[in-house]
């Protein structure tokens, strides 16, 4: 998955989410979503555990977790 594809976690605590794909680290898909999960600290997730989506943030405008937050909100995702 690339940077910055929105994705819905299917599995786990964070079941029915939706998060921000950050990066790849060893097979595992770094994801985060401004509350539960912070930019600082991404959750490393296995990609079956995703559902990719057609939505798409563009990574490099946003520097906080509130603009994480505000970027999904816009999206009526969250």
């Amino acid at each position: 998955m690339k940077r910055g594809t929105v994705v819905k976690s299917i599995a786990g605590r964070d079941k029915d989410r939706f998060q921000v794909v950050l990066g790849c680290e060893a097979g595992r898909i770094l994801v985060a979503d401004g509350k539960l999960r912070k930019l600082s600290t991404p959750k490393a997730k296995n990609s079956r555990h995703l559902q990719k989506t057609e939505q798409h943030i563009d990574l490099d405008q946003i520097h906080s977790d509130k603009a994480l937050r505000k970027a999904l909100t816009m999206l009526d995702l969250i």
